[in-house]
């Protein structure tokens, strides 16, 4: 049994869970998404990462560093935990010189659960998993978090909502992954990130950011490179 601050969460086997679900973890670089990814496999997921490539937004670090919180995972989990690559700076470019700049960090969310539900729908999955915990960042605010998952046809699963940053650290460093996030370069995580963020964006506005671009499409293209060297376990 894993505490987290004053409540436990308990490794459960397989054959103990009723309904098993195959879902689609993003994995970033950070100390949040590999807990994530962690928590719905220990409840009896069975969990395949994405990992966004961000570059050249950020450095070689983050690619590497996916890998390793990837391997983290498995040993820590059992599961074989396939890794799959989208890339996502182009992405990033195509936001950057289409969208007001106050928008990019929210469209930039909102194009890696399109890819995440493209992944998803490819290999099986019911559904997408990330590593918010509400008001950390501006991306994850209420307003924000609605306005990025408007109109997708799979679930988000969020089990990191309601901690606070000290609780997922304490997991993270539990299932061995701490000290592989926090690795840097010394360089930025993400250089596309605007001096001003919108923290509150309503769903028509960022339908109206959309429609400057096709999402859906560069969506689909990720989705689809990712899936090309995809092998199930």
């Amino acid at each position: 049994m894993i505490w987290i601050a004053s409540f436990p969460v308990v490794r459960t086997s397989r054959a103990s869970i009723i309904e098993s679900m195959r879902l689609v973890a993003l994995l970033s670089g950070g100390i949040d998404s590999p807990v994530a990814a962690f928590l719905m496999a220990q409840r009896g997921a069975e969990v395949a990462l994405l990992h966004m490539d961000n570059r050249p937004f950020c450095g070689d670090l983050q690619l590497r560093k996916a890998g390793l919180l990837a391997g983290a995972l498995r040993e820590a989990t059992g599961q074989k935990m396939p890794l799959l690559i989208a890339p996502h700076g182009e992405n990033q470019a195509l936001i950057k010189e289409g969208c007001r700049s106050a928008y990019q960090c929210v469209l930039c969310k909102r194009l890696m659960l399109l890819t995440a539900q493209g992944v998803a729908k490819g290999i099986g999955a019911e559904g997408m998993v990330m590593g918010d915990s509400l008001g950390q960042v501006a991306s994850q605010t209420l307003g924000n978090i609605r306005a990025e998952q408007h109109g997708l046809e799979l679930p988000v699963l969020r089990p990191l909502i309601g901690l606070d940053k000290l609780e997922i650290e304490h997991l993270a460093k539990t299932i061995g992954t701490y000290d592989i996030s926090i690795m840097s370069d010394g360089g930025k995580d993400c250089t596309a990130v605007p001096l001003r963020v919108v923290t509150n964006a309503s769903y028509r506005d960022m339908m109206a950011e959309e429609g400057r671009l096709d999402l859906m499409g560069i969506a689909a293209r990720s989705a689809e490179r990712a899936l090309k060297d995809y092998r199930p376990g």
